[in-house]
């Protein structure tokens, strides 16, 4: 069984750093992307940043650009999300995904349970 965990979240003043791990096990290769999304209470869901299965191609929300970076190492199945110059409107819960991935019932997401992110004086 797949599984996807975060780690890393906590309270942090503006134009301080945090980083996010996501962890995912129960799989026996690597080569899947991962992405980052956050979500607000009352909104929908956003895509923060995403990274190929190679580790390569990142991209991210133009919120967050050059502030923000993803990583994940070849051949690993962990990812991190380097949270720089935070800001108020960074707070959220951040959540990671695994995939898309090929499962005998098709293409599957799979998500963590996602980590407070709450940046404040």
């Amino acid at each position: 069984q797949v599984r996807v965990a975060e780690s890393g979240g906590g309270l942090v003043q503006p134009g301080g750093s945090l980083r996010l791990s996501c962890s995912v096990s129960g799989i026996s290769f690597s080569r899947f992307a991962m992405s980052w999304h956050r979500q607000v209470q009352g909104e929908e869901r956003a895509l923060v940043a995403e990274i190929n299965g190679a580790g390569d191609s990142p991209t991210y929300a133009d919120s967050v650009k050059g502030r923000f970076t993803i990583s994940k190492e070849w051949a690993q199945t962990t990812a991190y999300l380097q949270m720089d110059n935070l800001r108020s409107e960074d707070t959220a819960v951040y959540y990671c995904k695994a995939g898309p991935i090929w499962a005998p019932s098709g293409w599957q997401d799979y998500w963590g349970q996602g980590t407070q992110v709450t940046v404040s004086t």
